[in-house]
């Protein structure tokens, strides 16, 4: 998924100008607060300079204290300055791309997402852009510091003294040279330790969501060992990135070091032999740490903010994906009462499924296990590649956005942490509470609180109740005007037959009342209120 990112990234992407409208106000801010900062380090040492001088010769040094002292509080206003843009920059840029992250997935569907790892967008979204901080509140901020003062710094010091100027010009590309060859090494360890963060995730997230199986067959203990070791690799990679963090300031700081050696001694030598006056001697002096104090700096700040760079790459990644696919068009262009016709449909090599469904139709969809039943639905909400037609009306369902005429419910209830009313409005804020005891009574839930708190993956519940709620959410985006068509899968795998009753009855209810309903069931009851039965893998209708 990064793999693009990599082959673009540069000190400042410019996807990164693109995605996140914020970053634009940033930078201007930043180099407008960078371009006062170089004035205040010049002037503090012309400050510094003539203190000195003037006190050696016995003059009066109050006026240029009390300036001095002015001057080191400017430079504290702009530090504080820069912090403050910096963090709030940092934040709104991180909710943008957040945004900008989850609609991305949304536009190109549940088909891409079933691609790819939940774990590692997880992570990306939440670790990962939280590591902005130090690349927007560090980086950046240095970055652009140096673009200004040094070029500055150098050409103050060249017009005060051009032979500390040169020596400076010649010795500054050292840094620039040393940091490229860092910078290679350390994108290679970071990389490598951002992918094994990711596979952690990706195996914790899978260990977890198998436990319960894992525990069944005795396997617990190899996944755990399984995540130790993952956790090991990590370990080991955090301390290569470490270590490559530590020898490249140790490196920098000896350059600069030695470079400003080169221009004291040569200051000292004309000072003595008289060839250069104290005050300007001084003077460059002073500005020789400042010159190649921005260059060593964003070198020790690119490895602090070098995690969050490698996240946003997998998120520019997924947010070009994105930009390349087409828009979903409008569910509101079909017209309405609209026919569900599925011509010829065939997922995975299993044999081809034909079948029409107008509104009012209840369709049961039976088949051996494997025939391909949960893939048919599947394939209708866009999560599994398919060829043949499926129309919705006059429209092509695969140009509409699933949730623009489909609810769904799997065999997977899919709960979140939060309120049973939460789960079953999800998606629709402005949902009524009215509307939610509804869909929970008709799916047969109704002695569920809606106001219950449930825990992750709808931690609390028996299977048939999270199953039940899970229904309930199809349900109730029906009810909203928002879903033509009810597509559930094994909806009563988990319950008992007097439930079921009051589920079936309640779907055929559904369908007298205009909706399309698909149901998949092993159940024979099912076929008591079906209009139509679809025999997936025999590829006929009854």
């Amino acid at each position: 998924m990064a793999s693009e990112g990599r082959t673009r990234q540069g000190p400042l992407d410019p996807r990164l100008l693109r995605y996140a409208a914020a970053s634009r106000f940033f930078l201007l801010a930043i180099g407008a607060i960078g371009l006062a900062q170089t004035a205040a380090v010049v002037c503090f040492a012309a400050l510094v300079t003539t203190a000195i001088v003037d006190a050696i010769e016995g003059r009066d040094v109050t006026g240029t204290l009390t300036a001095l002292l002015a001057v080191a509080v400017v430079r504290a206003v702009l530090i504080w300055a820069r912090e403050t843009v910096a963090t709030r920059a940092s934040a709104r840029v991180e909710s943008e791309l957040r945004r900008a992250l989850l609609g991305a997935i949304d536009r190109l569907g549940p088909g891409w997402l079933a691609t790819q790892s939940t774990a590692r967008l997880a992570l990306v979204a939440g670790r990962g852009l939280d590591a902005l901080d130090a690349y927007f509140g560090r980086y950046l901020p240095q970055l652009v510091q140096t673009v200004i003062a040094t070029p500055i710094l150098v050409a103050v010091m060249w017009w005060s003294d051009w032979i500390s100027g040169l020596t400076v010009l010649l010795t500054l590309p050292l840094i620039p040279i040393f940091m490229i060859l860092i910078g290679l090494a350390t994108r290679i360890v970071q990389d490598r330790q951002w992918r094994t963060l990711t596979h952690l995730a990706s195996r914790f997230s899978d260990t977890v969501r198998g436990l319960g199986t894992l525990s069944v067959f005795g396997r617990q203990h190899r996944a755990a060992d399984s995540i130790a070791r993952v956790t090991d690799a990590y370990r080991r990679e955090t301390m290569r990135v470490l270590r490559v963090s530590f020898l490249s300031g140790f490196a920098l700081e000896f350059l600069a070091s030695i470079s400003v050696a080169i221009v004291a001694v040569s200051i000292g030598f004309r000072l003595l032999d008289g060839t250069l006056v104290l005050a300007v001697g001084l003077f460059v002096l002073l500005l020789a740490p400042e010159a190649y104090l921005p260059l060593r700096q964003v070198g020790v700040q690119f490895h602090a903010s070098s995690e969050g760079v490698a996240a946003t790459r997998d998120v520019f990644a997924v947010l070009d994906a994105a930009a390349q696919a087409p828009a979903p068009a409008s569910a509101g262009d079909v017209r309405e009462p609209a026919t569900l016709t599925v011509d010829d449909l065939r997922v995975r090599g299993l044999p081809p499924v034909s079948f029409t469904a107008a509104p009012g139709d209840l369709v049961l969809v039976e088949g051996p296990s494997g025939a391909g039943k949960s893939s048919l639905l599947a394939a209708l909400r866009g999560a599994a590649e398919a060829t043949g037609s499926v129309r919705f009306g006059d429209a092509d369902a695969a140009q509409l956005h699933p949730s623009d005429w489909l609810a769904w419910a799997g065999q997977t209830p899919g709960l979140v942490a939060g309120t049973i009313a939460a789960n079953v409005s999800l998606g629709d804020d402005a949902m009524p509470a009215d509307t939610v005891r509804d869909a929970l009574r008709r799916a047969g839930a109704d002695e569920l609180d809606p106001s219950r708190e449930l825990g992750v993956q709808g931690g609390g519940l028996s299977g048939g109740q999270a199953q039940r709620v899970a229904v309930a959410r199809a349900i109730a985006r029906h009810l909203r005007g928002r879903a033509p068509v009810l597509a559930l899968d094994e909806p009563s795998a988990a319950l008992d037959a007097d439930t079921e009753t009051i589920l079936w009855r309640e779907l055929r209810a559904l369908a007298d009342g205009g909706a399309i309903v698909l149901l998949v069931s092993h159940r024979a009851s099912a076929r008591a209120v079906a209009d139509r039965v679809v025999h997936v893998g025999l590829g006929v209708t009854t």
